[in-house]
């Protein structure tokens, strides 16, 4: 195993990047890429990595949002108890009882995230065995006061909460467990991207950008694409894996271990036709494996990216990952070899020519 990309991928996930806050992720990359490529940013503070090939055009951009999904601080109750907004999108049953850190202007605080025990709950609470909303939460920071909160401990209204979990080899060798897959996965592809093109030639410019706040509506990969103004857009992602319990017969289903897949369709965006069949093309070519799939129940960059100025041919490839937007993801790290293998040998044939072929 390349010791270079997995120490990569552990920086990545275990640092800390909630929307809105992901200046501790535009470092890292920073520091991987530098001297490789030219350095930009957008003034909500994504941050663009452009590497020239023989040509300037066609421009190709690889969006990697930056951010994850977190939580705020809403405000501290008189007890002491911080009671919290999410940022992204979470199930309230995957939330409670998680130990997370707040962010504050002192230090990082360790709480755990609570709510009213079964044990006191009423007889019809009981019975209808749902799970408390988020509202009714509240995280546990070994606080005894209101003013210990803020004074002692640092804690302010607006300080973000990141979820906790180390980046760990599972007992399957090829399988990870981290936090924050989505989307620092995207993230290591464009920075392996533009590593591997310090010794490859390439017909166009490489854009690898960081976005910012995509969980909470896709706002950097818009200011973004509107400074690189693409002619073509790869949206490097997790996919959702559907190979686990109650699943397995679902149609299309996308599995850990069986490679990129390649979306249909989402809630935002259905991808350039031609440029997905230019993809599947080469990972034939190159005996790549593939498969298809789909995710009709959220979104990427690539619905802010592929309408940009005159509209740009956009194509989602992701990394199959169980468990997204809750505390930990699991991948299978092949995935994520064959996914690089993948945009890489799409970026190497993108051409002039090429890129004019895929205009409707």
């Amino acid at each position: 195993m390349d010791k270079s990309r997995l120490e990569l991928l552990k920086e990545l996930t275990e640092a800390d990047g909630v929307s809105g806050y992901e200046v501790e992720i535009k470092d890292i990359l920073k520091k991987r890429l530098k001297g490789l490529s030219e350095v930009e940013q957008d003034k909500l503070g994504s941050v663009i990595f452009k590497k020239v090939g023989t040509s300037e055009a066609p421009k190709i951009m690889i969006p990697g949002h930056m951010d994850e999904v977190g939580f705020m601080v809403k405000a501290i109750t008189e007890s002491g108890f911080v009671k919290f907004v999410p940022l992204g999108g979470w199930m309230p049953q995957v939330v409670l009882a998680q130990k997370v850190v707040i962010k504050s202007a002192k230090s990082d605080i360790i709480g755990l995230i609570g709510s009213k025990p079964p044990h006191l709950s009423t007889e019809e609470e009981r019975k209808a065995n749902k799970c408390p909303e988020m509202k009714d939460m509240f995280i546990d920071v070994s606080a005894s006061s209101k003013k210990e909160a803020e004074e002692d401990f640092g804690i302010k209204p607006g300080d973000p909460i990141i979820p906790v979990c180390d980046f760990i080899q599972m007992k399957n060798k090829d399988y990870y467990l981290a936090k924050a897959f989505d989307n620092r996965i995207g993230c290591a592809l464009f920075v392996e991207i533009i590593e591997a093109l310090q010794k490859e030639k390439h017909p166009n410019t490489v854009y690898g950008v960081g976005t910012v706040q995509e969980e909470t509506g896709l706002k950097g990969a818009t200011t973004s694409s509107w400074m690189v103004n693409p002619d073509v857009a790869i949206i490097a992602e997790i996919s959702i894996a559907s190979d686990t319990p109650g699943l397995e017969k679902e149609d299309g289903a996308v599995k850990l271990g069986q490679g990129p897949s390649i979306c249909l369709i989402d809630r935002g965006m259905i991808p350039n036709l031609k440029l997905r069949d230019l993809v599947v093309e080469t990972a034939k070519k190159n005996k790549i494996p593939y498969q298809f799939g789909t995710m009709i129940g959220g979104t990427t960059d690539g619905t802010a990216v592929h309408i940009n100025a005159k509209g740009v041919p956009c194509i989602y490839i992701g990394v199959p990952m169980r468990y997204a937007h809750s505390h930990a993801g699991i991948i299978n790290i092949k995935d994520y070899e064959n996914t690089l293998k993948l945009i890489l040998e799409v970026v190497k044939v993108l051409d002039e020519k090429k890129v004019k072929e895929l205009v409707p």
